[in-house]
């Protein structure tokens, strides 16, 4: 009896691993939003960490976080660092590719709760008296990744992120088109 309750684990665990591992390594999450203020307000918003705790839906999450600010002031070689509770956790971004009022790409280093190393990249495309934002982020899936997407929709729960953050940089860019 035994030996059976065994093999049947055994079998449930295989079958685990071959559908973790069937699932897709490569993700994108992405979110949109078009704000009612020009590229060139719009842009800097972004390009700058420092103006990020204006808008990012991470930035109150804890207000004890500790953040440090290196290299380039903005734009390509900005580094902003972050350590915080297990809401935020703690990581690095780096601004690799700037162009401006067109394009932001970061380098996403996660340190915990979980290392992970994703690209992130933000569009701004202009349009009239108004500015069309693409939010993504991918990068690739580790097992144990693939194993907790199995559970956790990623997409809606970084893609819900996505949306505050989204809809607080619309407030600060169009508050600050008012100025």
């Amino acid at each position: 009896m035994l030996k059976k309750i065994l093999i049947a684990l055994a079998l449930i665990v295989l079958v685990f691993v071959l559908v973790v591992a069937s699932r897709p390594a490569d993700f994108r999450i992405t979110r949109t939003a078009t704000i009612a203020a020009p590229p060139d307000i719009v842009f800097p918003q972004v390009n700058d960490f420092h103006n990020w705790d204006a808008w990012s839906p991470w930035a109150k999450l804890d207000p004890a976080m500790k953040q440090t600010y290196e290299g380039a002031p903005s734009g390509v070689g900005a580094i902003y660092t972050w350590a915080g509770n297990s809401e935020v956790g703690e990581g690095r971004m780096t601004i690799t590719g700037s162009e401006t009022n067109e394009l932001v790409q970061i380098n996403l280093e996660f340190l915990k709760p979980f290392a992970a190393v994703n690209t992130t990249e933000f569009t701004f495309t202009p349009g009239t008296n108004q500015t069309q934002v693409i939010w993504s982020m991918s990068g690739k899936n580790n097992f144990m990744a693939k194993a907790f997407g199995l559970f956790v929709n990623m997409d809606k729960m970084v893609g819900a992120d996505f949306e505050k953050g989204l809809a607080q940089l619309k407030a600060v860019s169009e508050q600050a088109k008012e100025k």
